[in-house]
C-alpha cells in the first residue's frame, strides 16, 4: 500500500531529474554553439544557406535544367536552442531569374508543423516585390482547412496573378481547400494518382454527451446568456433552430467556393454545383468534368510555363516551404505538459471523444478527411 502511495512522487522526482539533465544539455551545446559560431546564425542575424542541386533531363525539346535553393533560417542565440531549422522567405543572393516553387502542403490553418499563414501571404509579398521573381508554381498536398484561412490565400495570389502568373501541381491529395487556393492558378496540372475536389463545407461538430452523462450520474453545467450561448457544448442537446443557425454558415459558404470554382474554370454555376457534392474525384475524373487542366508531372508543368508565359525560356526553380520552428523552451514545455496530461488522464474523456470536441481544425472549414 505504501508503495503504491509513493508512486506519484517517483515519477514527479524522475521527471524533475530528466529535465535537469537536458538544462545541462543545453548548456554545453550553448557553449559549443558560441565556439562555433561561423555554423551557427547568432545575435539576431539571419542566415540563408543555399544548396543548388542541378541536373539535366533529356526530353523532346532538348536537355532541362532545375536548379532548387532551400533557404534554411537558424534562430539568434537569444531564442535558445531549436531542434528544427525553418525555411523561409529570406534575403538570398539569385542567380538569375527565376520561377518559385511555393508549398502549400498539411492542413491550411493559422499555424501548423508545415503551414502558417502569416509566412505564406508574405513569401508572396515577397516575390510579387522581387524583379527576378518570374511567376509562381504552387505544389498542393493538402486535404484543406479554414475557409477563411484558404480564402484568404487565394485572393493574395489573385493579386499576385495581377503582375505574375501562378500555375499550380496537384501532388498526392489537393483537396476542399487546396482545391480552392488551386482555383488562384491560371493553369492547374495534376499527378495521375491525385486525389482531388471534395467540394463541400463544413460548418461544425457537435458532440451530445447528455444521454451518456445521465446514465453514469455525471453532470456538467455552463451557466450562460443567449438560448444559443452554449451551442454545440457537449452538455447540452442541439436544438433545431441551431441547426438551422449552422446550416445557414455552411451554405454561404458553400456558395462561395462553387462561386470560386465556376470563375476559376469558366463553367457554369449549376455544373459545378454538380460536381459539388463533396466527393473526391482522381486526377482522370477531375479531368473529364473539367476541374483541372492536364495530368502530367512536375517537370511537363514547368516547361509548359516556359513555353506559354516566357517564350520558353528557361529559369531555374527556387523552393519556398515552411517548417514549423521549435525552441529548447517550448519542447521543454511540451514535455512538463505531457507529463502533467499522463498524470491526470485519469479523469479525462476518452481520446476520441476530445478530437470530435476539439478537432484540431478551424471551424466552418474546407475540409476533406477520410473519417467524415
Amino acid at each position: 500500500m505504501s508503495s503504491k502511495k509513493q508512486q506519484p512522487g517517483l515519477i514527479v522526482f524522475i521527471c524533475f531529474l530528466a529535465l535537469a539533465l537536458i538544462v545541462a544539455g543545453a548548456g554545453v551545446f550553448s557553449a559549443f554553439r558560441q565556439q562555433h559560431g561561423s555554423e551557427i546564425a547568432g545575435d539576431g542575424q539571419e542566415v540563408a544557406a543555399e544548396e543548388e542541386d542541378s541536373e539535366s533531363q533529356e526530353s523532346s525539346g532538348g536537355t532541362v535544367r532545375r536548379r532548387s535553393s532551400n533557404r534554411k533560417n537558424t534562430p539568434p542565440k537569444s531564442a535558445g536552442f531549436y531542434f528544427f531549422n525553418t525555411s523561409k522567405n529570406l534575403p538570398v543572393t539569385h542567380h538569375g531569374s527565376y520561377i518559385a516553387k511555393l508549398y502549400i502542403t498539411g492542413t491550411i490553418t493559422e499555424s501548423g508543423d508545415s503551414y502558417n499563414q502569416k509566412w505564406l501571404l508574405d513569401t508572396i509579398d515577397e516575390l510579387e516585390d522581387d524583379e527576378d521573381n518570374k511567376g509562381i508554381i504552387l505544389f498542393i498536398d493538402s486535404p484543406g482547412g479554414g475557409v477563411y484561412e484558404a480564402d484568404e490565400a487565394y485572393l493574395r495570389l489573385m493579386e499576385y496573378r495581377k503582375s505574375k502568373p501562378v500555375y499550380a501541381y496537384m501532388g498526392s491529395l489537393a483537396a476542399s481547400g487546396g482545391y480552392y487556393i488551386a482555383c488562384a492558378s491560371s493553369y492547374v496540372m495534376a499527378n495521375r494518382n491525385t486525389l482531388t475536389g471534395s467540394i463541400g463545407v463544413i460548418a461544425g461538430e457537435f458532440l451530445d454527451l447528455t444521454g451518456l452523462m445521465q446514465k453514469y450520474g455525471v453532470k456538467s453545467e455552463t451557466i450562460h446568456a443567449g438560448r444559443n450561448k452554449n451551442m454545440g457544448n457537449y452538455n447540452e442537446p442541439v436544438t433545431d433552430e441551431q441547426r438551422q443557425i449552422m446550416q445557414s454558415v455552411a451554405d454561404e459558404c458553400y456558395e462561395q467556393f462553387t462561386g470560386i470554382v465556376a470563375e476559376s474554370r469558366s463553367m457554369s454555376r449549376a455544373a459545378v454545383e454538380e460536381l459539388a457534392d463533396g466527393r473526391i474525384y482522381t486526377a482522370q475524373q477531375a479531368k473529364r468534368n473539367g476541374l483541372i487542366d492536364a495530368i502530367g508531372t512536375w517537370d511537363e508543368l514547368v516547361r509548359l510555363m516556359e513555353e506559354k508565359e516566357f517564350g520558353g525560356t528557361e529559369y531555374d526553380i527556387e523552393d519556398y516551404s515552411y517548417e514549423r520552428q521549435d525552441s529548447f523552451y517550448r519542447y521543454l514545455l511540451g514535455t512538463v505538459s505531457h507529463v502533467a496530461d499522463k498524470l491526470s488522464a485519469s479523469a479525462a474523456l476518452p481520446e476520441p471523444i476530445e478530437k470530435i470536441i476539439s478537432p484540431g481544425i478551424p471551424f466552418p472549414a474546407y475540409y476533406f478527411s477520410w473519417q467524415q
